[in-house]
């Protein structure tokens, strides 16, 4: 098993590939879709003796463009199979009547996060909300919770961990008596990896990807392979600590509604980030929506029409997170 490092300018930093030598060669991932990065992709699997034409399996984390940008022309020059979650699936079977509902509906999100117009057009020109991250699109193997492949010499079984993304999921396998996996987004070693705005399709993201978080502490990984940046030595310690983070953001967002009064995403992201550029324009106000649903969910505060309220300004902030 080999990473390769891949440039990537437009979200977390560099990407991480992984190129699974082997009888049945494979690739998990495969960076964001621009001929540069096909080029380093390529230069990187052939240093390793291996050959992009080569591969027989390509398996996607999840369908965010800088993991899976690629896979379309990879599979044109290899026919290699190229597998992803059911719930991501769709993502990559761009149908013109869905993909313009999915605009109107991620439109809709971005009115009912209260983000400016102007922010929006700043964010549709630095993020479109369209398929131009892919040059073209494979056809797609979907996978569940729980299935196994064959890929590199490994035996790696499928863990539906969502929450950063619908069908977001690890490949846990096991090498040497050690339990590792390749994580994609779940957890990261720097960033804490961004919830409600980077997939608006989910309902109660914030509750999915604690389940999530606690599912991976469960696994009892001895190191995980993330889709940026290096390797995680302690994924539970690191998912543990992302947990943390989460409540005290949700501290912060009580404290923002406190200070406030009722008020919407857009202004409590403004209080947990201030001034926001780019992609974060989607990422501030996403993560900021996670938090007041799950507060909502929670009876902490209330949906009105000028936004959120809180009814509580004193709750049990641990109560609304696994105590592990």
């Amino acid at each position: 098993m080999h990473r390769i490092e891949l440039p990537n300018a437009e979200f977390e930093g560099e990407n991480n590939a992984y190129y699974l030598d082997g009888p049945v060669p494979g690739l998990v991932d495969t960076g964001i879709g621009m001929p540069a990065v096909m080029d380093e992709l390529e230069a990187g699997i052939a240093t390793r003796g291996g050959a992009l034409a080569d591969l027989d399996e390509v398996l996607l984390t999840h369908w965010h463009p800088d993991h899976s940008a690629l896979a379309g022309p990879i599979q044109e020059a290899s026919g290699a199979t190229v597998r992803i979650h059911e719930a991501d699936a769709p993502q990559l079977r761009p149908d013109p009547s869905a993909r313009e509902e999915a605009i109107r509906d991620r439109e809709a999100r971005f009115d009912q996060w209260g983000i400016p117009y102007g922010k929006q057009a700043e964010l549709q020109a630095a993020a479109p909300l369209d398929h131009s991250y892919w040059e073209s699109f494979p056809e797609v193997e979907p996978f569940a919770d729980g299935d196994r492949f064959a890929v590199g010499g490994l035996d790696l079984e499928a863990v539906h961990l969502p929450g950063h993304a619908a069908g977001q999921s690890a490949f846990v396998f096991e090498r040497e008596g050690r339990r590792e996996a390749f994580v994609g987004d779940v957890i990261l070693p720097k960033y804490t990896p961004n919830v409600g705005g980077a997939d608006t399709r989910l309902d109660r993201p914030l509750e999915r990807y604690v389940e999530s978080l606690v599912r991976v502490i469960d696994l009892d990984l001895d190191r995980a392979w993330p889709g940026h940046r290096d390797p995680i030595d302690d994924p539970a310690g690191r998912a543990a600590e992302i947990l943390d983070h989460h409540r005290e953001r949700t501290r912060r967002v009580v404290t923002a509604l406190a200070d406030h009064g009722p008020c919407d995403a857009w202004t409590v992201s403004a209080e947990l980030f201030g001034e926001l550029s780019g992609i974060h324009i989607l990422h501030g106000p996403g993560e900021a929506f996670a938090h007041l649903d799950h507060l909502a969910e929670h009876g902490v505060v209330a949906a009105e029409d000028d936004g959120y309220e809180l009814l509580d300004d004193d709750p049990d902030i641990d109560a609304l997170f696994p105590d592990v």
